[in-house]
């Protein structure tokens, strides 16, 4: 019978979440046996950086920070890129490959599978040539495709739109967002701070068509004709969907793990298998699924300590999210969902400074740019924790 204590720890994926995991445990942790598996190359990167990359004309190549290799030298683990799940069988505590040879016994396995870009249900020749930018090889492509490019449509006028909107600014390219909202980041950002955005992403070269999405993509020579669901159509030489991300769930249902939005999981991360967890971009914790990195960290020390013995639920303070777009500072801490209340506005020539202030008088959430970006620490301080 083998002593589950000689079993590794697996976690799956060497993403962002998967990885500050690995250093966050052998921080804690010398002795345990450690497994990363990756879907690619699994050399470490940090994702962030790939919507704002063009500024700094980084290649792919030069995004990377440490190999595969140096990474397994560096966290005492084995790390084996390229390899494909079949499926995780949590009663035997195994993973399976879908190359075949003996299956991986786990002590613990952690899920830190991301999420992926949705992609449009778009009809035409051209709709398979959609691009989209979640990890480096994507951005590899779309630095290879951006050669001699003069426009590009991005699909969604969200965070990452937005940010990769900017960014191409940078190369002279001319970026137009196209979403159904009626501002940028409407999910974020109260309308008046949403205009502000619009107005400063305008005046560098951005274009907008609001109140549309892209119904089909035909291609027209070198470029592609857009048909939008208003009837018009938009000319690109590129077309960037950037219309949200979807948790990777399917290996965890699969095994007969919980899922919702993302893979459900407690306070400690623990999902419905015993001696399975979740972090990052594929988890649903407690009801909220965050795809940024300010939860991943917290997430990330929570459960290493809980792997190394000590139980420990994660903790959300106020988080607030930096939106790299230079050519309007923002940064925004979201309300949450539950939260009843409205926004308050105050708005100069050089900024907005947007509060969200619940029932009971409670600052909830804001929205600062330009200027009032400043404001950023001593509001955050005032926001109640998400996860007490």
């Amino acid at each position: 019978m083998v002593d589950a204590l000689t079993l590794p720890i697996v976690v799956i994926g060497s993403g962002l979440a998967g990885y500050t995991l690995a250093r966050e445990f052998r921080k804690l942790d010398k002795e345990t046996s450690l497994f990363v598996v990756s879907r690619d190359h699994a050399n470490s990167y940090y994702k962030p950086t790939l919507s704002n990359a063009l500024a700094g004309n980084k290649t792919a190549a030069a995004l990377v920070m440490k190999s595969a290799e140096k990474m397994a030298d560096e966290l005492q683990a084995t790390v084996r890129p390229h390899a494909e799940i079949q499926r995780i069988d949590t009663v035997a505590q195994t993973v399976h490959w879908v190359s075949g040879g003996a299956p991986l016994a786990y002590r613990d396995l952690v899920l830190a599978l991301g999420a992926e870009q949705i992609r449009p249900p778009l009809q035409g020749d051209g709709a398979s040539s959609i691009l989209s930018v979640n990890d480096l090889d994507d951005y590899a492509l779309f630095l290879a495709k951006l050669e001699a490019v003069p426009r590009v449509a991005i699909l969604g006028a969200g965070l990452i739109g937005c940010e990769f909107a900017n960014d191409l600014l940078s190369r002279g390219i001319e970026p137009t967002l196209i979403d159904p909202a009626a501002w940028p980041l409407s999910r974020l950002l109260p309308p008046a701070a949403g205009q502000r955005l619009r107005e400063r992403l305008a005046a560098v070269g951005t274009r907008f068509r609001f109140g549309s999405t892209a119904s089909g993509l035909e291609r027209v020579g070198a470029g592609y004709m857009l048909r939008l669901s208003d009837g018009s159509a938009l000319p690109s030489d590129l077309v960037l969907s950037a219309i949200g991300l979807r948790p990777r769930v399917g290996l965890a249902r699969d095994a007969g793990i919980g899922v919702n939005r993302g893979i459900v999981t407690n306070r400690v991360l623990a999902t419905s298998a015993a001696h399975v967890y979740a972090l990052g971009d594929c988890a649903e914790v407690e009801g909220h699924t965050l795809p940024y990195v300010a939860p991943i960290l917290q997430q990330a020390r929570a459960l290493a300590a809980t792997l190394s013995g000590n139980a420990t639920p994660v903790v959300y303070p106020a988080m607030p999210v930096v939106v790299k777009t230079p050519a309007c500072p923002t940064v925004v801490c979201p309300p949450p969902p539950s939260a009843n209340g409205d926004w308050s506005v105050q708005e100069s020539e050089d900024s907005v400074d947007a509060r969200f202030t619940d029932t009971d008088g409670s600052l909830r959430g804001f929205a600062l740019l330009g200027a009032a970006i400043a404001q950023r620490q001593k509001l955050a301080a005032q926001v109640p924790d998400l996860l007490p």
